[in-house]
């Protein structure tokens, strides 16, 4: 029988029953509230943040868009190999600042420099400019690196969870197609890679896990703001070459996405893409972000992350 976490059921209770007054009282979705919400539930519940030998603020130039970045290194004296992690929060949340203390451990667990990026969100900026961001960082990053004297070894991975994972998949698959952008490996996390909502997870975990499908099609209808055709942006109907990089999926059972993630492991598979897949039976989305409730199974994933990055 599927049940949740009993670590996570006395706070998703109040949870919902706190949703339950707001809308009643009339509460409408804006960017605003959802910034706030995900700022709030990551400071209120990852309570801790080592300290990283060397951490410093940049600018990833582009012809469209400076992209601003924070570097970590946990070893400023070893040329350590990079990951480029993008935050999650659907297209339209998140940030450098909200995801400061998981891409600490990152860095610590896996001992890569971890690149965490402030991509444009929507629905200031909508679709494509944070995936065109995310693509110029990768593209130009040593180009920052090298103006840091940063000591790097120049192996590039990239990384994402939610929104986030998204944008991973998303650079991944346009990089197949780029001799000059040259990617390790992919690590998604809860990611999002069906833009036309078709799974049935959407469904069965449509209410109640903290992560709503109507909020995730009003995420989508602030993302994509000029028609734009969803299947032909959704990674998971994209191109599966030889050249996409080994990948790591991170799924969550009470995850509306959780469908999609399986669709994208067993199209690697199918298409002889080297694929590792950890799925976590009680766990719904945005479970790293809710460190102190979920200890173990966080540190699980920081873990096997620096296995699977550095085996």
């Amino acid at each position: 029988m599927r049940q949740v976490s009993p670590k996570l059921q006395p706070w998703l209770a109040v949870f919902n029953e706190q949703l339950a007054i707001l809308i009643e009282n009339g509460f409408k979705a804006t960017p605003v509230n959802a910034r706030e919400g995900l700022a709030n539930l990551t400071r209120g519940l990852v309570t801790t943040s080592p300290v990283i030998a060397w951490v410093q603020d940049d600018i990833v130039a582009g012809e469209e868009y400076d992209v601003p970045v924070r570097i970590y290194h946990p070893d400023p004296t070893r040329e350590l190999p990079v990951l480029v992690y993008f935050h999650g929060g659907g297209h339209m949340g998140g940030s450098v600042t909200v995801y400061d203390p998981l891409c600490r451990k990152m860095a610590l667990t896996t001992q890569h420099i971890v690149v965490s990026v402030e991509y444009r969100l929507a629905p200031e900026c909508p679709y494509p400019a944070g995936l065109n961001d995310a693509y110029n960082v990768v593209k130009h990053l040593w180009t920052t690196l090298e103006s840091q004297a940063v000591r790097y070894a120049r192996q590039l991975s990239i990384g994402g969870d939610s929104g986030g994972g998204a944008l991973a998949a998303s650079v991944s698959r346009l990089a197949q197609f780029d001799a000059s952008v040259s990617i390790h490996r992919q690590v998604l996390i809860y990611p999002s890679l069906d833009y036309t909502m078709s799974m049935p997870s959407l469904e069965q975990n449509a209410i109640g896990y903290l992560l709503h499908t109507s909020k995730i099609a009003w995420y989508f209808d602030n993302y994509f703001r000029h028609g734009e055709n969803r299947y032909q942006a959704s990674p998971l109907y994209g191109e599966f070459t030889p050249n996409l990089p080994e990948t790591f999926v991170i799924t969550a059972e009470f995850c509306p996405l959780r469908d999609e993630g399986f669709a994208y492991v067993n199209q690697l598979e199918d298409n002889d893409i080297p694929v590792s897949h950890l799925h976590f039976e009680d766990m719904i989305h945005t479970f790293m972000n809710m460190e102190d409730l979920v200890q173990a199974e966080c540190d699980q994933v920081y873990r096997e992350m620096g296995h699977f990055l550095n085996s």
